[in-house]
């Protein structure tokens, strides 16, 4: 992590990539996304480039992937 990143917790990051709250919730239970830092009172807290994976699972998920099929892409190196 960058020590001048900002992180925003999941609701502010789920804002900012134009998902719900429960969506983001979703993919964080199924391994898609992992929060940037996790702090001891184990709040998630996620960074710029953690709101830029969302916005990316937004996009493929609405072309028609589904998200079984985003988590191999992302789990065989194949994302950004």
């Amino acid at each position: 992590m960058n020590p001048k990143e900002v992180l925003v917790p999941i609701g502010k990051a789920a804002k900012k990539a134009g998902v719900s709250r429960e969506s983001l919730q979703y993919y964080l239970m199924i391994g898609l996304l992992e929060p940037t830092e996790l702090t001891p009172s184990g709040r998630r807290l996620f960074g710029d480039k953690a709101v830029q994976r969302i916005k990316l699972i937004k996009r493929l998920n609405q072309s028609g992937y589904p998200l079984r099929a985003i988590r191999e892409l992302f789990m065989d190196g194949r994302s950004v």
